[in-house]
């Protein structure tokens, strides 16, 4: 079975929740997650490797996301919004989701990398 996940992210630095003096970097990222299969998926657990400036990384283990365990049915999306801080200017992060199928087979759906960048951060 080929991963019938199709994963866009749009992000945004919060300028209102980051504190320069105190190397605090707040970001948003939008995800939209389209199943483009011909069977019903849940998005069981989520894995997030967040890494900044310093090369310092972060992991993020956990269930589902924002508090749910969404079904997406065949040529539906699920879009949520969540947030990471950083301890620099720039980073990226990227990850996977472990889904299943309703017939019962599991997968892993990866989130391409993607970066958070305070404005002028980057040239």
């Amino acid at each position: 079975m080929n991963n019938p996940i199709e994963i866009n992210v749009k992000t945004r630095f919060l300028a209102e929740e980051s504190t320069q003096n105190k190397t605090r970097y707040a970001f948003s990222y939008q995800i939209s997650i389209t199943n483009t299969g011909t069977e019903t998926v849940r998005l069981l657990t989520r894995y997030w490797k967040i890494t900044d400036g310093n090369n310092s990384v972060k992991e993020v283990h956990g269930d589902g996301v924002i508090g749910e365990q969404p079904f997406i049915a065949a040529g539906d999306s699920f879009e949520y919004i969540s947030g990471a801080a950083l301890d620099t200017q720039v980073g990226s992060m990227t990850g996977s989701y472990q889904m299943v199928t309703n017939s019962g087979h599991c997968f892993d759906a990866y989130i391409p990398t993607f970066k958070l960048a305070a404005p002028l951060a980057v040239h």
